[in-house]
């Protein structure tokens, strides 16, 4: 149970990454004012910044292994429903190289953003 929880851990992290930079350009279309926070933002890009850094370097996700390690100590490695459906949206079969290109274009677009859609002074 407890790997589950983590993979859930790991899908709200992806959700924050993706769903944050989208919050941000509808935001700037429809004036919100919380998408100016500038502790959000500040944390929205460290958050794909710390994947993007993590890909560069071969790092693996500690997420991921930390699922991992618990679904094999827990007498090896069996499925949940939750893992099932969880790892078809947060996992693709591609090359590593694929994955740093995505995770550093994504990085460079919140950066960009950051000029285009201004975050209010802390």
């Amino acid at each position: 149970m407890m790997a589950d929880i983590i993979l859930v851990i790991h899908l709200l992290y992806v959700s924050f990454v993706i769903g944050g930079l989208g919050a941000i350009w509808l935001g700037a279309c429809f004036r919100w004012q919380w998408i100016r926070n500038f502790w959000f933002r500040m944390i929205h890009l460290i958050a794909i910044a710390l994947v993007a850094a993590e890909s560069i370097f071969g790092v693996v996700c500690p997420l991921t292994e930390w699922e991992n390690r618990l679904r094999q100590s827990n007498g090896g490695y069996q499925t949940s429903f939750m893992q099932h459906w969880i790892h078809k949206i947060l996992f693709y079969h591609a090359a590593e190289e694929v994955f740093t290109v995505i995770y550093v274009l994504f990085t460079l677009l919140v950066t960009a953003s950051l000029f285009f859609v201004r975050p209010a002074k802390p």
